[in-house]
């Protein structure tokens, strides 16, 4: 298995196209704005050597015969399904950030599902994978499409969503974007996926495959982040790790049959969309606590430099802060130790509890981040830059007034997540990361059984006979 060092050398090896801030970026790996991101994923890395993880962050893999790294291998046991959620918890807790890599493992889960009875499709699917964890390489898992007029569909818009545009004896050649692509500049390969189901006259845009980065063709477009100017400063809240999203083009990209998984077949990419969404939304249930974690750490070290960690009102914070960061948790490892074995042989969560995981995370972080505001106090986004405070004129005076350095800092960490760069997977992230709230209630709506509830509410009523207890 790859080593954090490792990982990050074979970055360099790439011939990436990556714009940042209007430039073609000629170090990916060196950039201030790119580096806490590769800081992020290398810790993945770095766990599965770690002996205190190594059981946690690693697999066996049937495909190699030998362990591999939890997010290339599959779901095969009833308990990888937990794991993962607790894999990803600590990690959430170590970086304090979006260390993404959970895209491409709930990906590759769900394209093993919707390949199963397509023999073909399954064949060169598996024989990617096999490549995938003998090298140990991260992937970009690319759903999102830009959309454009959500009234109309894909055939009336296509230049909002990447499809076919030429299918050759070889292979096809596809256009088009993905958007919010979490950790694109920092992977190894791209593994497209449709963004939605698809009906009938829709079949061009109804393609799984996978490509290097660097393949021709592609571009990539460093997204911006708030703050994210503080990188590798005083300021930069969280000083080491950082999240990444791209814009990734594809212009007439060419994918070798060996690399396309699914084309045209609507019902299986519509099982590849709705097993994803399931296996990413649960997925909340494991990084976000993590990461929350560190926020509720930030605000009890504020409480106590502040000198009113013993005040009760500041204690019922604090446990309200941590009381919703377990609800988020307890969600995402219940739709996980609920899931239930696909005859493709690997394990699916819960739907309903992994959509209610991820319909909490579009509510609870936002008050948790308000209880964070709240105990840091005003100057947690007034304060002068912590440059300033070791400035050799203004330092004694400003340390009078603001406070030690380790207050600063911590002040500046929850600012981060509250407001700056870290705070996108605390914000936007947890709203509209695998689908924004109202996808949630959809699929809830659909996978409650209504009429169950209906008739037991109507024997308890006296109206019907029961005929479930004697």
């Amino acid at each position: 298995m790859q080593t954090a060092d490792g990982y990050v050398a074979s970055l360099r090896a790439r011939q990436l196209r990556l714009f940042v801030d209007g430039e073609l970026c000629a170090s990916p790996v060196d950039h201030p704005k790119v580096r806490p991101a590769v800081n992020a994923v290398a810790a993945t890395y770095a766990l599965a050597h770690d002996p205190k993880h190594r059981a946690l962050a690693t697999r066996e893999s049937d495909l190699v015969g030998r362990p591999v790294n939890r997010f290339t291998a599959l779901f095969r046991a009833p308990e990888d399904l937990v794991r993962k959620l607790e894999l990803q918890r600590v990690l959430g807790r170590l970086t304090g950030t979006c260390f993404q890599r959970c895209v491409g493992l709930d990906g590759i889960n769900a394209l093993y599902v919707a390949t199963h009875e397509r023999p073909v499709a399954r064949e060169r699917f598996v024989a990617w994978l096999r490549g995938v964890q003998e090298r140990d390489e991260m992937l970009n898992g690319a759903m999102t499409d830009a959309k454009g007029d959500r009234s109309q569909r894909p055939p009336g818009q296509p230049d909002h969503y990447v499809r076919v545009v030429e299918r050759r004896a070889d292979g096809v050649v596809i256009r088009g974007a993905k958007i919010h692509q979490t950790g694109a500049a920092n992977a190894h390969q791209i593994l497209v996926m449709p963004g939605q189901a698809l009906r009938e006259g829709e079949e061009d845009f109804a393609i799984a495959c996978a490509m290097p980065v660097d393949a021709p063709g592609v571009t990539m477009v460093l997204g911006r982040q708030p703050s994210d100017d503080r990188r590798g400063g005083p300021d930069a809240g969280n000083a080491r790790f950082g999240g990444q999203e791209c814009v990734v083009l594809f212009d007439d990209v060419f994918v070798p049959h060996e690399r396309v998984f699914l084309d045209g077949d609507l019902e299986a990419c519509s099982t590849l969309v709705s097993t994803f969404a399931g296996y990413h939304r649960a997925s909340y249930g494991g990084c976000k606590p993590g990461n929350l974690d560190v926020l509720v750490g930030a605000a009890d070290l504020v409480t106590r430099t502040n000198g009113v960690r013993k005040a009760s009102h500041v204690r019922d914070k604090l446990v309200q802060m941590a009381h919703l960061t377990e609800t988020i948790h307890g969600l995402g490892v219940g739709a996980s130790a609920k899931g239930t074995l696909h005859p493709s042989g690997v394990w699916v969560v819960d739907p309903i509890l992994a959509n209610v995981c991820k319909h909490h995370v579009t509510q609870l972080p936002y008050e948790i981040v308000r209880l964070a505001e709240d105990l840091a106090g005003g100057a947690l986004s007034t304060l002068p830059s912590i440059a300033d405070l070791d400035h050799p004129e203004l330092g004694p005076a400003l340390r009078t007034v603001a406070g030690s350095e380790e207050r600063a800092k911590v002040l500046r960490l929850v600012e981060s997540m509250a407001y700056g760069a870290g705070s996108v997977p605390f914000r936007i992230e947890c709203m509209h990361g695998a689908g924004s709230p109202q996808a949630q209630r959809v699929v809830l709506e659909r996978e409650i059984d209504w009429e169950a509830k209906v008739k037991r509410a109507r024997v308890l009523a006296g109206i019907d006979a029961d005929d479930e207890l004697a």
